[in-house]
């Protein structure tokens, strides 16, 4: 429950949950969870997955309707019952990195698997705006309210700031994912900090007009500084992604702007481009968002791996669930209460890692 954890039972009709119910009778017909914990479905605001399985390796193109479904599929199974499928927007054409306009495409693609049934969860549109781009505006104008867009996230990879303040960490990743060589790496280095000056400042106020014209939340990323996190309040953020820093986060605070961190961050215990720990931000009362980002299964385990840190299982399970429902204005979900879906997940902890037994998504059973 939202502060306590109770034995009981809960009873769902037509994907609704309709009775909460407190005490050790287990209702005729109903699952015995034999002691497991029963706790609300996942709300992801913020994953790249959709995007590895339709390019499970550099420039190779899966088919698109087959690794939607695999990505459902898998989101499913880590207790995800809401994902908000972050799409990059703003393509850039010149230079080694580029970056084609497939957001549009891929977004009809799955708004139609959607509308046929084909998925297995709740599916929203994320919009990541690259506004160091050459089209983000282009991109932008061609979604329109009714795409189910929840988010516009402010993304601004410009080496030298925010994610990658040191360009060591920049090279390895680059270098890692595309292959560039010394010389290559300082063109592709030259080639952002020039777009950003062509068009960072034009980008940016777009970004938040066509984030007011779609209905979306807008979401900062990657604040670094309390000047950064003023900027994002003056625009109007709901919630920073991933601040790089205690003072970022700090500033977040006193914005009333929540703050969402990478799951991954806090199983490994840091930052992989080494920004601030989201355990530290736990730990000094600065985190209210967990994000799988690039592991859709580090979710669930995040949630158990702050309950130990806080000793407050509720306020982890929050994280994961009411928390980042409540961020994108999604009021019908997110926690165990009459009247709300019947997304519910059973997990039994099996030492300190939690066991997924059963996810069920408006009452059905889809892992």
């Amino acid at each position: 429950m939202a502060d306590q954890v109770i034995t009981g039972s809960v009873t769902i009709e037509q994907g609704v949950i309709c009775d909460i119910a407190e005490g050790d009778h287990v209702p005729a017909g109903a699952l015995d969870c034999t002691g497991d914990l029963v706790i609300p479905g996942l709300v992801e605001l913020h994953t790249d997955n959709v995007e590895r399985h339709i390019e499970p390796r550099p420039e190779v193109d899966w088919p698109h309707l087959p690794a939607l479904i695999a990505h459902d599929a898998e989101l499913a199974s880590t207790g995800i019952t809401t994902v908000f499928d972050a799409l990059r927007v703003g393509s850039i054409h010149s230079g080694k990195a580029r970056y084609s306009d497939y957001a549009r495409k891929l977004a009809d693609e799955l708004l139609a698997a959607r509308a046929a049934g084909f998925f297995k969860i709740s599916h929203f549109l994320h919009l990541r705006a690259e506004i160091c781009s050459e089209t983000l505006l282009e991109e932008l104008a061609a979604f329109a309210p009714e795409d189910r867009v929840g988010i516009v996230s402010l993304m601004d990879h410009t080496p030298g700031q925010r994610q990658f303040r040191d360009l060591t960490a920049l090279k390895t990743y680059v270098g890692k994912k595309r292959g560039l060589n010394d010389a290559e790496f300082d063109a592709h280095v030259a080639n952002l900090l020039d777009l950003q000056a062509r068009y960072g400042a034009k980008h940016e106020t777009g970004a938040v007009t066509e984030a007011v014209r779609l209905g979306a939340v807008l979401a900062s990323h990657d604040d670094t500084t309390a000047t950064h996190v003023g900027t994002s309040a003056g625009n109007g953020v709901g919630f920073a992604e991933f601040p790089t820093t205690v003072e970022a986060a700090a500033a977040c605070r006193t914005h009333g702007i929540a703050v969402m961190m990478g799951a991954p961050n806090l199983i490994r215990g840091g930052s992989h481009s080494g920004n601030v720990a989201a355990e530290e931000l736990a730990k000094a009362d600065l985190l209210d968002i967990v994000s799988s980002d690039y592991v859709p299964s580090a979710l669930l385990l995040s949630a158990f791996r702050l309950a130990d840190i806080w000793n407050d299982l509720p306020r982890a399970i929050a994280t994961v669930t009411t928390n980042p429902a409540k961020a994108v204005r999604l009021h019908d979900r997110g926690a165990l209460k009459t009247g709300l879906r019947g997304d519910v997940l059973r997990v039994r902890k099996i030492g300190q890692t939690p066991l997924l037994r059963g996810v069920w998504s408006q009452g059905n059973r889809v892992a």
